[in-house]
């Protein structure tokens, strides 16, 4: 195995422009070695769930080799001798193991760690070294999620010169885990609802890393009228003492930081998060137009002078709902979406599909309920696309599912607080995992208290309730920074008939459900009007046409119709076919385009 050095890949001696060298699925580099365990593993199925009681991580023989990173879904059918994926039904436990040499380290055992991170991995997951159980950072046993990556600091006395490192991931279709598309024993397989899609999804690496450093996630929010940026990072300590923070800004290809300050923290074991300011008077601010980045080196050094670091990018941005209009730096601007699931897709899939939505016009994309590689928010940053981020959903409303719904909430939004492209959160869409949300007040006030939540802790996002219909009132006030309706039709005079009547206030009879439960809310034009889903075209249940060239003609139509009223922006439904869904306008495999560049940009028409 090979290690690998990623220190180059914000380096100010990089060439202006250039894209960064990141191999790993994180926002955050470091000046280190790092070694990928991607590629071949032993595997077996579990399919009793009797490895923990027998003991397999002691030692085991495995029947099968699976490809890391790759889904359960696929190892299954490659073990039965299939090509494609293979489902399973209500629960899967599969087992994954390795050998890995001990990596060399520059520091001694007093000054550095090697580190275990999994870039995602789900639901489910459990590890051993050499037949020790491992705790994550965060200390659990198991840990639980499926989009988010998580570490674990491996103990020194457990390594041996060669080293065994198993795996245990488990999965079931439970309705109220975070689930998004994927099916469940509420939705199942089939139309809108997808093949689960689970496991060792991403890479898996090993790093050195200082026993006393900063986490790699930097939390970003921008003040544009004072040229402010408060950052948010997180120390973890193993040796409590005195401190400093050192943050220095670069302009893109400089050596000479445009701002520099230090910060003295007296610190205890464990994490803290810290939030300090920088002043960058000078700095221009990240647009669609614009998307101009600066970098920013975090240092914390002891008392004897010893410097762990870490690099990012940011921008300075601020997005804003304002009366009718969404803002982006003071400017009224208008939201050119499009829906993208990504799917099974790769990274360089991914990759393709980004830019191609740029090229179609868009100046947003809406990332459905679905994780991603987090390098392509790297991306979006630099393109100059605004994301839309939601939360995947769980397929139930309970006391649980909402639980394990802001779990994931919070992992998501402490690894992608950086990036000045993610401008929209979303907590839920169409009700899935609030279906009682009219009728039970507990679900209301859960999701009233988590977008309170998200106004003061993340202030740099707008928030979206429930996506679609049914957002939520309390006292008359909507907790929720956009009012978005999905409306399905391809009638072009029903569908401006809709937006009449959208536009006039009337919020009931328009979409599936009503758009607004809880408290009486009056709809005065206070609020941005999103129509956040539209089309469809091509795909059986919401009609319109299959040909290519008169489906680009029926788009244009809808969005000239969506300008002549006081809408803040539309969301295209889709980018890419996927599984049953054959509405996209982009190859899934090539990224081509099967319409005209340029369709979805709106932003040149005439507003009402």
């Amino acid at each position: 195995m090979e290690l690998k050095h990623p220190n180059t890949g914000f380096s100010a001696s990089q060439s202006e422009g250039a894209e960064p060298v990141n191999q790993l699925p994180r926002a955050v580099l470091r000046s280190n070695d790092f070694l990928l365990l991607d590629g071949e593993w032993r595997f077996t199925i579990d399919p009793d769930d009797r490895g923990i009681q027998e003991r397999w991580f002691l030692g085991h023989s495995f029947e099968e080799t699976a490809q890391w990173p790759g889904s359960i879904e696929a190892h299954l059918g490659q073990a039965k001798g299939q090509s494609g994926a293979m489902g399973w039904h209500d629960k899967v436990v599969a087992w994954y193991e390795r050998e890995f040499a001990v990596p060399s380290r520059s520091e001694s055992a007093a000054r550095s760690m090697i580190q275990l991170t999994f870039g995602a991995c789900g639901y489910e997951t459990r590890v051993w070294l050499n037949g020790y159980p491992l705790r994550t950072i965060e200390d659990e046993e198991v840990h639980l999620g499926e989009y988010t990556s998580f570490s674990y600091e491996l103990p020194e006395d457990c390594l041996r010169p060669e080293n065994r490192l198993t795996v245990r991931i488990a999965d079931t279709m439970d309705a109220e885990i975070p689930r998004g598309k994927q099916e469940s024993h509420v939705y199942k397989r089939g139309g809108i609802w997808y093949q689960t899609y689970t496991g060792a999804v991403r890479s898996i690496w090993l790093e050195t890393v200082e026993r006393n450093r900063l986490r790699s996630r930097v939390g970003v929010v921008s003040i544009v009228e004072d040229r402010l940026v408060r950052f948010s990072l997180t120390t973890r300590i193993h040796d409590p003492g005195d401190y400093v923070l050192r943050l220095q800004s670069f302009a893109p290809g400089s050596a000479t930081p445009l701002s520099s300050s230090d910060y003295p923290l007296r610190l205890d074991a464990g994490q803290k998060q810290q939030r300090v300011v920088l002043d960058m008077d000078d700095a221009q601010l990240w647009s669609p137009e614009s998307p101009i980045r600066y970098k920013l080196v975090a240092q914390l050094i002891d008392q004897e002078g010893y410097t762990a670091q870490i690099e990012t990018h940011f921008g300075l941005r601020k997005i804003e709902a304002r009366g009718r209009y969404v803002y982006l730096n003071n400017e009224p601007i208008y939201l050119d979406g499009i829906l993208y699931q990504p799917g099974t897709a790769t990274f360089e899939e991914m990759q393709r599909h980004m830019r191609a939505m740029k090229a179609l016009g868009c100046n947003l994309v809406r990332v459905h309920i679905a994780g991603i590689d987090p390098r392509i928010y790297n991306l979006a940053d630099e393109l100059g696309l605004l994301l839309w981020v939601e939360v995947p959903s769980p397929h139930v409303s309970t006391v649980r599912s909402r639980e394990n719904h802001r779990a994931e909430l919070l992992r998501m939004v402490a690894l992608i607080g950086t990036h000045p492209s993610v401008v929209i959160w979303s907590l839920y869409n169409e009700d899935w995992g609030a279906q009682d949300i009219a009728t039970n007040p507990d679900t209301r006030r859960y999701i009233v208290d988590m977008y309170h939540f998200m106004q003061m802790a993340h202030p740099q996002f707008l928030v979206v309730d429930n996506d679609g219909w049914q957002h939520v009132s309390f006292e008359g006030r909507l907790k929720s920074d956009l009012l978005t309706a999905h409306l399905y039709t391809p009638d072009l005079a029903h569908w401006r008939a809709l937006l009449d009547r959208l536009a006039a206030g009337e919020l009931t009879g328009v979409a599936a459900f009503p758009l607004v439960v809880g408290d009486p809310f009056f709809y005065r034009r206070q609020v941005p009007l999103v129509i956040s889903e539209w089309g469809g075209f091509g795909f059986a249940d919401y009609g319109g046409p299959n040909d290519a060239s008169e489906r680009a003609e029926r788009i244009g139509l809808f969005k000239r119709e969506l300008r002549q009223h006081t809408i803040a922006g539309d969301i295209y439904t889709q980018a890419t076919n996927i599984e049953d869904e054959r509405n996209g306008l982009i190859d899934p495999k090539s990224g081509e385009l099967t319409v005209p560049a340029g369709l979805l940009n709106s932003r040149n028409l005439p507003p009402s």
